[in-house]
């Protein structure tokens, strides 16, 4: 059996806000840590049937890489939610959001040029 590591290493400011993340995961391409500007995390408690959530972001991160951020995220679920019960509906209905978000975005994006 074969057994993969994640690693996080995150250093606080003062404030315990988050100034650097970075990450290593023994199956990633490359060697060595990598800087992000932000991780989100949720693991299933199947003790309790709740969804705990663990998200970070670093000053660095900017409001417009944020939402493109979730919207990947979203867009990654839809595919997973697909790939790993085969509902179709819900894999659709979750990419059309993500449709509907990116144009919200662009036109913010548009609005402020």
């Amino acid at each position: 059996m074969k057994n993969s590591e994640i690693k996080f290493n995150i250093q606080l400011d003062e404030k315990n806000l988050p100034k650097t993340i970075k990450w290593d995961a023994s199956d990633k391409e490359s060697e060595g840590m990598e800087d992000t500007k932000s991780i989100s995390l949720n693991v299933w408690d199947s003790l309790n049937h709740s969804t705990l959530r663990i998200d970070l972001w670093t000053e660095e991160m900017s409001v417009v890489e944020m939402k493109r951020f979730y919207i990947d995220v979203l867009g990654g679920m839809a595919q997973t939610i697909l790939n790993s019960t085969g509902d179709e509906y819900m894999s659709e209905e979750i990419k059309e959001l993500c449709d509907r978000l990116v144009r919200h975005v662009n036109e913010e994006n548009q609005k402020k040029s």
